[in-house]
């Protein structure tokens, strides 16, 4: 090992998210990068999944099928 990193070696090594190029920033340089820090970290999370209540569901309003035969009337009038 001669202690250079070959190119597929390099490829995999993590670059770093921030490079400091310039050690004295201006204030609206500074204010920049804190608005920008402070936008990602305000990311709201995802609200919850709202389930249907039962006594709203769709599927409520569905009949079943209807069967003809002897009592089948008075099968139609009792709940489900």
């Amino acid at each position: 090992m001669s202690g250079e990193e070959t190119p597929a070696a390099a490829e995999t090594t993590a670059r770093p998210l921030l490079r400091v190029v310039n050690g004295d920033a201006t204030p609206e340089e500074v204010a920049a990068v804190v608005a920008v820090f402070a936008a990602l970290g305000s990311a709201a999370p995802a609200p919850a999944a709202r389930r249907t209540p039962e006594w709203a569901a769709p599927r409520r309003a569905l009949r079943g099928p209807h069967h003809a035969g002897a009592g089948a009337w008075r099968a139609s009038g009792l709940p489900r």
